[in-house]
């Protein structure tokens, strides 16, 4: 909440967003979660999720701007995993693998250090996101900088965008 008085964002911005991140509406009204699964041009699989307080206006909409942009409301959600993502920083560089003992030792599924070797990645199950982000942050003396429930793609279904793109590139040569 200092961050956005700092930024300079009006007072009811903020209490709107507080409103939201508590599930009720300005009315007092619950909000409702909605999930739209999509494929957009270029085979591109999406899952959109939002809270509304009008579920059948929002889902029109989504609808519409999917059919904009050129894709179709579809299932898709068989070519993601739900996944908890926690994002971990420290201020010396990570020794993989310490870091890695600990992280199997909290159970999560998967991670990755980042390249400046100070930062950390971390994927658990959902239910398990935030114990493994206070044992992470606490036996490593790490600082915990985002963790949320995430769609990730399943390694199967992703594609490398040069290979296709080599490939239109051969099939546009063999046309002409």
């Amino acid at each position: 909440m200092a961050q956005a008085k700092k930024a300079g964002l009006p007072k009811d911005l903020i209490e709107r967003a507080i409103a939201r991140g508590k599930g009720v509406s300005l009315s007092g009204d619950p909000l409702q979660t909605l999930t739209v699964e999509a494929m957009l041009p270029a085979s591109v699989s999406t899952i959109i999720e939002c809270q509304t307080d009008n579920k059948k206006r929002t889902l029109e909409d989504l609808r519409l701007l999917v059919k904009e942009a050129g894709g179709m409301v579809t299932p898709t959600s068989h070519l993601f995993d739900r996944r908890g993502h926690i994002n971990l920083a420290s201020e010396h560089e990570l020794e993989e693998e310490k870091v890695m003992d600990q992280v199997l030792e909290a159970g999560a599924v998967d991670m990755d250090i980042g390249e400046d070797k100070k930062s950390l990645s971390v994927y658990t199950e959902p239910n398990e996101t935030a114990s493994i982000a206070h044992s992470l942050s606490s036996s490593l003396n790490l600082t915990r900088e985002s963790s949320e429930i995430v769609w990730v793609a399943r390694p199967d279904s992703v594609i490398n965008m040069e290979v296709v793109d080599e490939e239109r590139r051969q099939a546009l040569h063999e046309v002409r």
